[in-house]
């Protein structure tokens, strides 16, 4: 099947899938902690049966049942090796069950996440992940499946590796969906706009939700990216909450009437392509599908200018307001930024960063051309840095074709390419790519010939590449055309010839941008006319500008304009960014021949997740005669707690937390010879953790431990599929004061009770605390859990609680 047949489908009815696999096979008898597929081979008529009443229910497309298919899972049951025969098998079982149910249906091959940990947060490199679902995509296409449905996806940027990998091997259909906890993000902290955005403009067919909730908590996720993309929407919602029932076993919450009556609110935010997660069945299927039969409705849409980091989300207005895209990150002229990335230190990048979100900046230009370095190395350091202390998209800009590549294919995000002109290699090479991987771009009226002679020229350069952007499926929506700024010392014209092009460009519904900065350059007094000129420029509907918003005057009068014109938030803008205007200023004043604060300076490495300083001025704090103690208590402790507060108020995400705790935990190491046992850390208390037995699920699970460990606590991570008796037997051996348990599935969620009738069995002084997808504080209580945590910032709030009590 290909894209445009697909298109067709969705394009004039609602579209069914099935139900659940997992939960129904379980029913039927396998096991907890077997391998799925192994499993399913070995009892293949199961499964063929469960997939024949779904097409006879009404389903549409059918999900193969290859899900953990893929050589990372495969591999933890000595599996890798038959790779290519499991997905095949599992193929040919979904052929089979459409043959006995009469009716060809279309056979999605199923992957999800792998369990690898992506850059920076873990080890696994983008490549890496992509040759990883290449190979069971390839698979897939080869054992003959229609489309590929990428699921239960709680990282954005896995899920873009998944799409890459699919676009690099084939050309089916893709169909995307991740998981949502209950404020609307991923475990990484992915909005749904983001998410559906960046997948969007990566080329997926349909994006959506599944899992983790009931109909009715989807209906805002779907809504949501119903605001921002056009392309079908997907939800696959569970049949409610996991409760337990009268017989003290799992199960879900919802009948089929229930479901069905409460999945109005999704079609109604505009979902046409619909089924059930787990906990439903055939029946289900079968109720939704001769309930919502023949409610399709076109979805009314129009396209917006939206850029987008991993959890941000930036509209782009062509309605007067004013952007700026913050141009420190740039090594030109800045010595001291040369010398550090020279030595491998990027803390200079952080800092531009931070301070110019702080005063301004909505999006974030990063170029690091310079003599003497790898480009391609340091370009994705830099945005691996970047993109952890703030979630403003990014604009990547050099002039190696490569390098923009190479970090188009690693940022989690849709990207600003900066820039693409008529020049031969960009015009036929970077625009190709610049639209493989989904992002916007800087249009520059550039040929080889160099400099347009006058407006005419301009105008025709930017025509050729628009053209050719617009046959290879960008929009106009999809492009900024830079004035192309020159210096008004050289040329008297120049500001005149820019106001043209932003003209036309306003009156042909095209972004502009611009350098500011170049209008001045060998004049005297360069604030002066920088800020007259982007006045102007404004004026005449100059979109953005790439400046700096950290030093430049013109960024007062911009903010001002944009209020005095009424613009919706540019009240709030103005005092906001103002009042860190005037901060920054004042920094950049003071002297630094008064004494250090060394508790601010640490308390602020800790805030920013600044890894690579904290040691050494861990030490210096030391040297200077600040007490051990006062360093923990006064600035790492209240640093972290207050990072842990921004995280509950979604100021952090899940990046933020991992790399402040890392940074606290550095910096310890270095007070330990220092403290005297016992004094305020948490590193003779031990947490023995593991994921419940029969339940191979970890991703949580790791997270939690790494937090705990980050955190102080000398952590014991026994894995997963781990039994009762060996989690005991472990928390007696560590003389651990809590057992962490985990479960994903409502199948192995049981065995929680188990573990703790054990200890309360034997009267053990440990304290158990539970969490996971499936676990709810209710249920926590109801088994007689001392804690209970939703995630892995509030395991180290309940852990504290727990081992202190």
């Amino acid at each position: 099947m290909n894209k445009k047949e697909f298109h067709e489908i969705l394009d004039k009815k609602i579209v069914f899938l099935d139900g659940a696999m997992g939960t129904n096979l379980v029913k039927a008898g396998m096991p907890a902690g077997v391998c799925t597929e192994k499993w399913i081979m070995d009892h293949e008529k199961i499964v063929e049966d469960l997939q024949k009443e779904y097409i006879l229910a009404g389903s549409d497309i059918l999900y193969c049942p290859t899900f953990t298919a893929n050589r990372v899972k495969l591999k933890e049951f000595d599996l890798e090796d038959r790779l290519d025969e499991i997905n095949k098998r599992m193929v040919d079982i979904s052929k089979r069950a459409c043959k006995a149910a009469g009716k060809n249906v279309i056979l999605a091959g199923d992957i999800t996440m792998t369990g690898l940990t992506l850059e920076p947060l873990g080890n696994t490199s983008i490549d890496e992940l992509i040759d990883v679902y290449k190979e069971q995509i390839l698979s897939l296409k080869n054992a003959g499946v229609d489309i590929i449905v990428v699921e239960t996806m709680i990282s954005l940027a896995e899920t873009r590796a998944a799409v890459i990998a699919c676009k690099e091997v084939c050309d089916l259909p893709i169909i995307a969906t991740l998981s949502f906890e209950k404020d609307g993000r991923t475990v990484y902290g992915t909005d749904a706009k983001s998410a559906a955005i960046v997948l969007e403009s990566l080329g997926v067919d349909a994006i959506g939700a599944n899992c983790s909730s009931g109909p009715e908590a989807m209906s805002k996720v779907i809504e949501n990216m119903a605001s921002v993309v056009g392309i079908p929407l997907i939800a696959k919602p569970n049949a409610g909450m996991p409760v337990i029932d009268e017989n003290g076993n799992a199960a879900y919450s919802m009948g089929p009437e229930e479901f069905v009556k409460e999945f109005r609110s999704l079609c109604d935010a505009g979902a046409t392509v619909i089924g059930g997660c787990c906990g439903s069945d055939p029946e289900f299927i079968r109720l939704l599908h001769d309930t919502y039969k023949d409610s399709f409705k076109k979805r009314p849409f129009t396209k917006k200018r939206l850029l987008s980091s991993e959890r941000q989300t930036l509209e782009i207005s062509l309605d007067n307001e004013f952007y700026i895209i913050g141009e420190r990150i740039n090594p030109t002229g800045k010595k001291a930024l040369q010398a550090a990335l020279l030595n491998g230190d990027y803390e200079p990048v952080r800092e531009f960063a931070m301070a110019q979100e702080e005063t301004g900046a909505v999006i974030l230009d990063v170029n690091v051309g310079m003599g003497g370095i790898n480009e391609k190395e340091v370009m994705l350091n830099a945005i691996k840095e970047v993109i952890s202390v703030t979630n403003l998209p990014l604009s990547l800009d050099s002039s190696d074709i490569n390098v923009l590549e190479a970090a188009l294919r690693m940022y989690p995000g849709r990207a600003l390419i900066n820039s693409v002109s008529l020049e031969k290699i960009k015009f036929e090479k970077l625009l190709p790519i610049v639209k493989k991987y989904g992002a916007m771009f800087i249009l520059l009226p550039l040929s080889d010939e160099g400099l347009p002679a006058n407006k005419e020229e301009k105008i025709n350069i930017i025509k050729k590449v628009y053209d050719r952007a617009i046959s290879l499926g960008f929009t106009k929506e999809d492009i900024f055309v830079d004035g192309l700024v020159t210096t008004v010392g050289a040329n008297k014209t120049a500001g005149k010839e820019v106001l043209e092009t932003i003209k036309w460009c306003k009156e042909n519904g095209l972004a502009t941008s611009c350098g500011l900065s170049n209008i001045s350059f060998g004049l005297p007094k360069r604030p002066a006319v920088n800020s007259t000129f982007l006045h102007i420029a404004a004026e005449n509907g100059l979109t953005s500008a790439i400046m700096n918003p950290t030093l430049d005057a013109s960024v007062y009068d911009e903010f001002a304009a944009d209020m005095l014109l009424g613009i919706k938030g540019a009240d709030l803008r103005y005092i906001e960014h103002i009042n860190s205007l005037e901060e920054t200023f004042e920094k950049n004043i003071v002297s630094d021949n008064g004494p250090k604060d060394h508790i601010k300076i640490l308390t602020d490495c800790v805030l920013k997740g600044n890894k690579a300083k904290v040691c050494d001025l861990t030490k210096e704090a030391i040297e200077a005669g600040i007490d051990a103690k006062n360093i923990l208590d006064e600035a790492f402790l209240p640093a972290i707690n207050t990072v842990g507060d921004y995280f509950d108020k979604g100021k952090y995400f899940l990046p933020q937390l991992i790399g402040s705790a890392e940074t606290m935990k550095m910096g310890i190491g270095v007070l330990e010879p220092y403290l005297l046992n016992g004094n305020s850390t948490n590193d003779e208390k031990t947490i023995v953790i593991a994921t419940v037995e029969g339940d191979i699920h970890d991703i949580g699970k790791n997270l939690v431990a790494l937090m705990l460990k980050n955190y102080g606590y000398n952590v014991v991570d026994l894995g997963k599929d781990v039994s009762k008796d060996v989690i005991i037997d472990a928390a007696i051996k560590e003389n651990a004061g809590i057992i962490a348990l985990s479960a994903l599935m409502t199948t192995t969620m049981v065995r929680m009770k188990e573990v703790i009738d054990e200890v309360k069995r034997r009267n053990l002084p440990i304290k158990v605390m539970v969490g996971g997808a499936v676990i709810t504080e209710d249920y926590a209580k109801l088994i007689g859990a001392d804690g209970y945590s939703k995630d892995a910032a509030e395991a180290v709030k309940v852990a504290g609680v727990l081992i202190n009590s």
